[in-house]
């Protein structure tokens, strides 16, 4: 008993004292957020190149990144490897391929980019509902993800979920409210080195339980998965016919784009100073989150080989619960998983890794709210001069406090299903609407307001319809709806079919009507 109350007590301090630092953060970068550049950009120069570049790993770094990979890992085996491996991937595209054409002095969010680079400010509504329509389900996934991980960290059952998640979710307002960009910021570098330090840890205890020896480690985790050979060869997740090749294909080209384009990805890439910043900001971020995949795919190995496919999945049928679970395993003397104190600093490590996340999100979605649909924001390319800075910045705070209550409202209800058909209605979206807006809009002349319209609002309700008839939705145990069956479109994920939809769709809509590109807008770049 004493040892269950040494480590919930340790989680407790662990978990409040990094409540209380991030909380100092945002106080500290709430001293001068009284005009929108300081708010949604904090500053031209706020956290350097090095923070920049933390910063955006600190965004990447999300509760499907530490739970959903490693689950993938343990029960999936090269799949799991291939997913992390997706997740480095689009981290060094969009920082090659991106982020210096979308820095610009002024621009907040892709709604004020599109409407600056096409001088048509009639874009900002539809990117306003496509930053929506990305950005709500992944909070939703967050926030309960928080709530859970609190629960667990406190010792409260199930019936305190809710309370849970309400509690983080006020956390979230206070921190994208007080601190803005810039706190929000400091709050992803605290994060980032809070999970890199956990991670890595659980990577060296399980490394060493195999003398330190990788292949070692993966045999023990194809014996334990039950799969044999198959646990090497890809297939696994999604079973070895050309459906499951064919989902295989499409999920991870929607993790690659997905994750790119993510709306709260794109606001830290806007106020980068100059090509100098980027290539060092590059740096910063993809060394983290390369560490961390690389952590997660040790751990997730070990998960397999430690507890077996049977005891993950009576946990999770997905396996999202792999890595607190591997805790357990790895402490011996402990009565169970949530006795060890490397569950609690583990446990806190993944709390962190939500919290964050929900401010990154919680704010681009609010600032997309604020920006992209009041009617003098849509009838100009960027904000008039004469708006009030102190209304600009109260119209913003209430729009987190609104997007806060909706989320948690939201996700109070959802905290029960299975989050995978939330992640991938979020990453479809994201995949199939924003690449083809940003390409197009980058390097296609002639590319206009038409063609943004028509790959918005014909590309989303496609996904919709597809994700409502998919084996995520219903017909399978880990589906949103575990007992009805009601899916006829074979794939899990959408993308191998919207995505070239969406390029198509930007395609005809900008050959049908006329392009309204700016003079002053035919670089990339604004000096």
């Amino acid at each position: 008993m004493s040892g269950a109350f040494d480590a919930r007590s340790l989680g407790v301090v662990v978990f409040l004292g990094f409540v209380a630092v991030s909380l100092l953060l945002c106080g500290l970068a709430a001293a001068d957020q009284d005009d929108p550049e300081h708010f949604y950009a904090g500053g031209s120069a706020a956290l350097g190149p090095a923070g920049s570049g933390l910063a955006i790993a600190g965004d990447y770094i999300s509760a499907a990144t530490l739970l959903s990979t490693t689950g993938a890992v343990a029960l999936a085996g090269f799949d799991g490897v291939l997913f992390a491996v997706a997740t480095v991937v689009s981290l060094v595209l969009v920082l090659r391929i991106l982020a210096e054409p979308l820095r610009r002095k002024g621009v907040f969010t892709l709604g004020d980019f599109l409407a600056d680079r096409l001088g048509d400010p009639s874009v900002r509504r539809a990117l306003g509902v496509t930053a929506l329509v990305v950005l709500a389900p992944l909070l939703l996934v967050q926030l309960a993800t928080a709530g859970r991980v609190m629960a667990a960290v406190f010792g409260l059952p199930d019936g305190a979920l809710t309370g849970c998640t309400v509690a983080g979710g006020a956390l979230m307002v206070c921190y994208c409210a007080v601190g803005g960009m810039r706190g929000t910021g400091y709050i992803q570098i605290l994060k980032v080195a809070v999970v890199l330090a956990a991670v890595t840890l659980l990577a060296a205890l399980v490394l060493a339980r195999y003398g330190w020896n990788p292949f070692a480690l993966f045999d023990a985790a194809r014996q334990g998965s039950g799969a044999g050979g198959a646990y090497a060869r890809p297939g696994l997740q999604f079973g070895h016919t050309a459906v499951g090749a064919l989902d295989l294909i499409g999920f991870q080209l929607t993790l690659v784009l997905g994750a790119a384009c993510m709306p709260h990805i794109m606001m830290r890439l806007h106020p980068m100073r100059d090509s100098w910043t980027v290539r060092r900001a590059t740096r910063w971020a993809l060394v983290p989150v390369s560490v961390l995949c690389l952590g997660v795919v040790v751990v997730g190995l070990g998960a397999s080989a430690l507890l077996g496919r049977k005891v993950l999945q009576a946990a999770d049928p997905a396996g999202g619960t792999a890595l607190l679970l591997v805790t357990g395993a790895l402490d011996p003397g402990a009565d169970g998983p949530r006795q060890s104190p490397l569950f609690a600093l583990v446990a806190c490590a993944v709390f962190a890794t939500t919290l964050a996340a929900v401010a990154g999100i919680t704010l681009a979605a609010a600032s997309s709210l604020a920006r992209d649909f009041p009617a003098k924001a849509r009838a100009r390319t960027s904000v008039p001069s004469d708006r009030s800075p102190g209304r600009e910045i109260l119209r913003a705070r209430l729009a987190v406090v609104l997007t806060g209550a909706l989320s948690v409202w939201a996700a109070a209800f959802t905290h029960d299903r299975n989050p995978q058909v939330l992640l991938s209605l979020s990453f479809a979206a994201a995949a199939s609407v924003l690449p083809p807006v940003l390409l197009y809009g980058l390097f296609r002349p002639g590319f206009n307001a038409r063609g943004v319209r028509w790959t918005v609002y014909g590309t989303l309700p496609l996904i919709a319809v597809l994700m409502a008839g998919s084996p995520a939705v219903s017909g399978t145990p880990v589906s949103f709806f575990p007992d009805r069956d009601f899916h006829w479109f074979p794939l899990q994920t959408p993308g191998l079919v919207t995505i070239p939809a969406g390029f198509l769709l930007g395609y005809l809509g900008s050959r049908s009507g006329r392009a309204r590109v700016r003079p002053d807008r035919t670089t990339f770049i604004a000096q």
